[in-house]
């Protein structure tokens, strides 16, 4: 078994808030996930699958491969019933209202897609971006996430933004005004963050928030500048207690500003989760298209992991020859499901549905090696038929899906 640190004290219990949405419902639902693979600029801290191109995209040959692989994979999940969808990246931002509006006028023509559908871009918060705003509004864009990364000068030039403060306030502003939903991302645990500084710059985003906050901790991925630097020793990090405290202070002050924590990394007021990912995280069942995107879709055989092409030139002309890029298509094991279906499931605050578990398994969790990890404070029942972690375990969740394993 893995030894735990003792828990940290509870945490503030949340103050109501003035805002409600109606409840979201528990069922994962059906999502689109769509990938524009292309950056104005490359930060130092992304792994992602983002390319810079220094020539005009056509985007209307784009529009046309994401037209067609849409097809491609309604074709895969027939009779489905969209409930959201994302436009993710690499910077959808650079895309054009119109380029938007083909690729979810293409959803519609390949599902049903749900009145009620969340529909989601992410958007860099640059001037230029911002005045497509109404644009995409007009296509049927629902909800905006903004990277916004730092709220001062000196940290977004060290993260690589090309955005400053005041832009982010204002793209936040329109924002508000535009769209019914919004989101922004902060990255913390920055070199030479103290607690102190991160609860000023969350009160201040906390301040500005509509509904929903993605807070991440900087992670430092392999094969990126920052991993480069770090090897070097000339990129400090926060240690561990650090790092514990300043994801703890979040949790509280968040919480405490009615925007308690409904996944690790994600705060929303109750009722403005974002749908698409929380289907991710129910393990439910999503398409993946464009450059490297990955999927879960029902085949015959049971849940395919599905990806597709990395290399956006190359993915392009795949599907102009073939009507998709995939590269991928496997069929998952009951074991395989399981162990994601944990993976996921364990980073909301919701926990995972036990009984669904033993459905794909045909067995309890090791019993014992829950014990264990009641005993150490790390995860706890909701009834008989949920289990999640608490927020010691919250800080170790690898550890704890490993022990669970």
């Amino acid at each position: 078994m893995t030894e735990f640190p003792a828990p940290p004290p509870a945490l503030a219990a949340p103050t109501a808030t003035v805002r409600s949405f109606p409840p979201v419902a528990r069922e994962p639902g059906f999502g689109v996930y769509v990938h524009w693979p292309f950056c104005a600029a490359k930060c130092p801290y992304c792994d992602f699958n983002s390319h810079v191109r220094h020539q005009a995209i056509d985007q209307e040959r784009y529009a046309a491969a994401f037209t067609r692989e849409i097809a491609e994979m309604a074709k895969r999940s027939p009779g489905e019933r969209v409930t959201s969808i994302f436009l993710g990246g690499g910077t959808p931002s650079l895309m054009q209202p119109r380029t938007v509006g083909a690729i979810l006028d293409a959803i519609a023509a390949a599902w049903t897609v749900d009145a009620n559908a969340e529909i989601t871009l992410e958007a860099n918060p640059s001037s230029v971006e911002a005045e497509r705003f109404r644009g995409y509004r007009a296509a049927g864009v629902n909800r905006v996430s903004l990277g916004v990364q730092a709220l001062n000068d000196r940290d977004l030039k060290f993260l690589g933004r090309l955005h400053n403060v005041d832009q982010a306030k204002q793209a936040i502003g329109l924002a508000r005004e535009i769209f019914p939903r919004l989101s922004f991302d902060l990255i913390y645990a920055r070199p030479g963050q103290t607690v102190e500084a991160w609860e000023t710059e969350l009160t201040q985003a906390i301040d500005m928030a509509a509904d929903h906050l993605s807070l991440y901790q900087l992670t430092i991925e392999e094969g990126t500048p920052f991993y480069a630097l770090r090897k070097a020793g000339k990129l400090p990090v926060p240690d561990g207690e650090l790092s514990a405290a300043l994801y703890e202070a979040t949790q509280t002050l968040t919480a405490a500003r009615g925007l308690p924590a409904y996944e690790i990394s994600n705060h929303a007021v109750p009722g403005a989760e974002s749908r698409h990912n929380l289907t991710y995280w129910r393990y439910g069942l999503y398409a993946g298209v464009g450059p490297g995107a990955h999927g879960r879709l029902m085949g015959p055989d049971g849940r395919q992991a599905i990806a597709t092409e990395r290399h956006p030139e190359t993915w392009l002309k795949m599907v102009e020859d073939w009507d998709h890029g995939i590269v991928t298509d496997d069929t998952l094991s009951p074991s395989e499901e399981a162990d994601e279906l944990l993976l996921m499931g364990l980073r909301l605050s919701e926990g995972i549905d036990l009984a669904r578990w033993r459905r794909l398994t045909g067995r309890d969790i090791d019993p014992v090696s829950e014990a264990d990890l009641k005993a150490h404070g790390m995860v706890e029942r909701l009834g008989p038929d949920r289990l999640r972690a608490t927020p010691a375990g919250m800080l170790v969740l690898d550890a704890v899906v490993a022990d669970l394993c």
